[in-house]
């Protein structure tokens, strides 16, 4: 069957089934490069923040952080921020900054879900109207009509489930890889913050006095 026949057989769902898969192409790439730079180096990161640290240069390491991406540096540079605060107070500022990282993280993968929920339901929709329509063109030319003239009309109805299913499973695909990702980021932000309020608790009252 060529192309141009399958698309004006699927009508104005197959169009949208088509649109809906590649707005959620998009905001994977989008998110997945955005994951991926989100992503430091913990150990090396937070090395160099605490040496700098330990020369009492708190300014120099929060500029450390802030020129590095991601919410990793942003979890550090906040805890540095306030140091000065009791380890009870700066996990609760770690948690908060965390809880919004996480968010942004998260911004957009809605979409691909309810792309991923959605679209089987538009091409089963599609389905059932091809089906349909194609019943109330043949039915004035019954008991005439051929065999092979149902299976042609079942096939083109069948062309947005297909459709659908096949945005469908790379969706969520997307998402499950997207969600590990974000995952991942996550245990990398709980292990800085960690052992950033270590630090201040272990050189605490050294850094206090330099500054």
């Amino acid at each position: 069957m060529e192309l141009n026949m399958i698309l004006s057989q699927g009508g104005i769902i197959l169009w949208l089934i088509m649109a809906t898969g590649l707005l959620s192409m998009i905001i994977f790439v989008e998110r997945y490069v955005h994951l991926h730079r989100a992503r430091l180096n913990v150990e090396g990161f937070t090395l160099g923040a605490f040496t700098v640290l330990k020369r009492g240069n708190k300014e120099e390491a929060m500029a450390i952080c802030s020129k590095s991406p991601g919410p990793i540096a942003y979890i550090v540079k906040t805890i540095i921020e306030h140091s000065d605060q009791s380890k009870e107070d700066l996990r609760v500022l770690a948690e908060e900054a965390s809880q919004s990282e996480i968010s942004r993280m998260e911004r957009r993968l809605i979409v691909i879900m309810s792309i991923a929920q959605l679209t089987p339901l538009l091409g089963l929709l599609g389905t059932f109207l091809g089906i349909f329509k194609y019943l109330l063109v043949i039915s004035p030319e019954l008991p005439l009509v051929q065999s092979a003239d149902y299976m042609t009309g079942l096939y083109y109805a069948l062309i947005t489930t297909i459709a659908g299913l096949m945005v469908a499973l790379p969706s969520y695909a997307a998402l499950n890889l997207l969600s590990l990702k974000i995952d991942r980021v996550v245990i990398d932000m709980e292990r800085a913050a960690s052992e950033t309020i270590s630090f201040f608790q272990k050189n605490g009252t050294q850094n206090n006095d330099n500054d």
